[in-house]
């Protein structure tokens, strides 16, 4: 649900404010236990809702805070600073929220919006399958209309807190074949028969994430429970899509920036051959690079973000990929330079770096792959720098 101006300025600054303390308080004591025993931290997850944070774009009509889109990014980047994969997990059960606050009929949100923004209930989007990602209208996820509603089967992969949500927004193929015409989303509930939870995947790192996948053994799907329907569900998921690369984008300029911060403060108070290491050039040049590649990153996320507040989803659709793209392709190098910066210290767990070179390898998969945000971007050359045209 956007709103444009979102919260007044005075009213957004105290709530930063607050923010920040539930971070240094909830989150950052905890990020490196929730790494080492490979945590799905739910309950602190949950708990944002003593701020409002898991309705941050819904109206406060519908019990939510309100903020513009631009504003829940400010928050989102203030997660990301100690934890991205909670800041992602998070914000993926506040989108199902906000796809029922903005979609979903008055049954629907009477049933699940309210366990949603009190935390009781977490979502999640299932799309991906496991031989179906990036090529999203190829899903083989099956729907079957009998007498009794919808049967549902088939296999969902690499879904965010799929560890424990029991809210989600499952797309699937109403007709096998047609791919994106085919395709509805139904509003599942994770405690009923016919949904087999799968364990969360052994990643690398960033646990927080829960990612995970789920099976739909014959599910009944009532009338009631369709959300999108035939031929709107793939139109549904592909709106939503640019929102979502851009704050993968602006987190990702959140973890170089914090991590950036930690690396010069660092190298200004140590010395080396009687004078600070940043003086030293070799260094201080891998840090301006560093600060060069923030600083770009920014700017093409501010104007993916500037795009997607207009309210045109279609020329939204360029600028998100852009900026996408660029952060996901230097974050892990640029924090490997702040650690690099650091010596042996920036190895040491609780600086932190090397849980956001964890995030930013995720963050080149999640909502769209690199190589998709390139192919998007190729696609578009021809309109956006086409040849000129002389006179002869």
């Amino acid at each position: 649900m956007s709103h444009p101006n979102g919260l007044p300025e005075e009213d957004f600054r105290d709530l930063l404010v607050r923010v920040k303390d539930f971070r240094d308080r909830v989150i950052s004591p905890q990020v490196l236990d929730w790494e080492r025993n490979r945590t799905f931290p739910a309950e602190d997850i949950a708990s944002a809702h003593q701020l409002g944070l898991l309705g941050m774009e819904i109206d406060p009509e519908l019990g939510g805070l309100g903020v513009s889109f631009g504003q829940k990014l400010q928050i989102l980047d203030l997660l990301a600073e100690v934890s991205m994969p909670y800041a992602f997990s998070l914000v993926n059960s506040h989108n199902v929220a906000a796809r029922l606050a903005r979609h979903g009929t008055e049954e629907q949100r009477s049933r699940f919006l309210t366990d949603l923004l009190t935390g009781k209930k977490l979502g999640s989007t299932a799309l991906t399958e496991p031989a179906a990602g990036s090529d999203f209208s190829s899903i083989t996820t099956e729907a079957t209309s009998d007498d009794n509603g919808w049967r549902l089967n088939g296999e969902k992969a690499w879904i965010t807190n799929a560890a424990t949500s029991s809210v989600i927004v499952a797309y699937v193929q109403t007709n096998p074949g047609s791919r994106a015409r085919g395709i509805a989303s139904f509003l599942i509930d994770g405690t009923r028969p016919g949904f087999e939870r799968i364990a969360p995947y052994d990643l690398i790192g960033s646990h927080a994430i829960g990612t995970g996948g789920f099976r739909l053994n014959n599910y009944l799907a009532q009338e009631t429970d369709l959300l999108a329907p035939a031929g709107d569900g793939f139109s549904a998921a592909l709106s939503t899509i640019n929102e979502a690369r851009t704050y993968v984008a602006s987190m990702c300029c959140s973890m170089i920036e914090t991590s950036l911060r930690l690396s010069v403060g660092y190298t200004t108070e140590r010395e080396s051959f009687g004078k600070p290491i940043i003086e030293h050039q070799g260094l201080s040049w891998q840090l301006a690079r560093v600060a060069n590649q923030l600083e770009a990153a920014r700017a093409l996320t501010d104007k993916a973000i500037a795009a997607v507040e207009h309210g045109d989803s279609e020329s939204a659709i360029l600028p998100a990929a852009h900026a996408k793209k660029f952060t996901t392709e230097v974050v892990e190098s640029a924090l490997s330079a702040c650690a690099q910066a650091m010596g042996a210290n920036g190895s040491r767990e609780e600086h932190l770096i090397g849980h956001r070179l964890t995030a930013g390898r995720i963050a080149n998969y999640v909502d769209g792959s690199t190589e998709i945000m390139t192919d998007r971007i190729a696609k578009s050359l021809p309109t956006t720098y086409g040849p000129v045209k002389f006179d002869q």
